[in-house]
This record gives structure tokens, C-alpha cells and sequence, in this order.
């Protein structure tokens, strides 16, 4: 059994304890959780609202954890609340414009890498071109690092089609990274288009 499910079974426990009304054992299951919602919220919707969107998500938590059964992992169980509450938000008001999340991580990361801001951002907005469902199954599966069965499970949907959605996000990443103009030049992997879809 690898670190990560074993994380994930603590993380499963805590939850059916928290949902027999054990105040300690939620306690513990915000603090163990809570980043990984709000990165995916972050990279769903922006970091401006990730946070309200986090506290939204936990609130639908507990009243839901009485109903949890540790049928799925509560980790997984958790972001699809979390996939939820931003919907919801995105549905509630659609014509708020939408910004690209740098997180200071990607900041560190892109200086140690050599990766410029200039295509930090770009790649950025190239994940923000594209459609809702792909854009968040490349972030489950490519960013944030879930099995293509656990970003399925999260996403409510088949894993096929999760794998499908992640297959046509590529491609239109690569299209819209090298446009009209720059498609004839970029023939190589290490071109502009090349590195800006690293940068993501």
C-alpha cells in the first residue's frame, strides 16, 4: 500500500467519524483536506474565490457527512462537493469574468525550471480557453495528479470519458499554443508552443 492510500483511508476514517458526530475528528478532517480543495477550486475558478468557494464547500460537508458511507474514498467523495459548489457559483453568476490562478508554487517553480512569467501566464490563459469539462479534466489528471478513475469519480462521470476529455484538451492546447502563424514555425518540441504547454 503506497503513502498516498493510506492517507486516503486515515482521511475515509476520519470522515465516518465526523459523521457520527465526532467534533475532533472533523477538526482533523478540514485540516487534512482542505488544501487540496482549495487548489482544485483555484485552478477551477481563480484564487480570488477560491477561499469563499472552500468554506462554501465545507459548510455542504457537514451536512452531508452524516450520509457518507465510505463507499468511495472520502478524499474523492470531498472534491466532488467541492466540483459541485463551483458549478453552482458558475451557474449563479455567469457573467463574472473569470482569471487565470497563479499560485506562488508556480512561481517558484517556473523560475527554478527557466520557464519566463511571460509563458507562465500564457499557459495560463491557454488552460482558460478551453472547454469547462476539459479544462477540468486536465487539472485533475495532469495538475493536480488523480488517477483518471478518481478525477471520473469526482467529475461524475465514466473513466473513458475522462480520458477522452483530457485527450481533446491536449490537442486544443496544442492548437490554440501554436495558432495560424506560429504552427509552420514551432516544428520542434523545444518551440514557443512547446514550452508554454510545459509551463501549465
Amino acid at each position: 500500500m503506497t503513502d498516498r492510500q493510506r492517507e486516503d483511508e486515515r482521511v475515509t476514517a476520519l470522515a465516518l467519524k465526523a459523521g457520527r458526530g465526532d467534533r475532533a475528528a472533523l477538526t482533523e478532517f478540514i485540516r487534512a483536506t482542505q488544501n487540496d480543495v482549495w487548489r482544485l477550486l483555484a485552478h477551477l475558478a481563480n484564487a480570488d474565490v477560491a477561499d469563499d468557494l472552500t468554506q462554501e464547500t465545507y459548510l455542504r460537508v457537514m451536512s452531508a457527512l452524516p450520509r457518507f458511507a465510505g463507499r468511495s474514498s472520502a478524499r474523492t467523495w470531498l472534491l466532488s462537493l467541492a466540483r459541485r459548489a463551483w458549478v453552482d457559483s458558475v451557474r449563479h453568476d455567469m457573467a463574472r469574468p473569470r482569471k487565470s490562478a497563479v499560485e506562488w508554487e508556480d512561481a517558484t517553480q517556473a523560475s527554478s525550471t527557466g520557464t519566463s512569467w511571460a509563458e507562465l501566464v500564457d499557459a495560463r490563459v491557454l488552460m482558460e480557453s478551453l472547454d469547462e469539462d476539459r479544462r477540468e479534466a486536465l487539472i485533475l489528471t495532469q495538475v493536480l495528479g488523480y488517477t483518471y478513475k478518481e478525477a471520473a469519480d469526482i467529475a461524475g462521470v465514466r473513466v473513458g470519458t475522462i480520458r477522452s476529455r483530457v485527450a481533446r484538451a491536449r490537442q486544443d492546447l496544442v492548437a490554440a499554443a501554436e495558432g495560424p502563424e506560429e504552427a509552420d514555425k514551432d516544428t520542434d518540441d523545444d518551440g514557443p508552443a512547446s514550452r508554454r504547454l510545459t509551463a501549465i
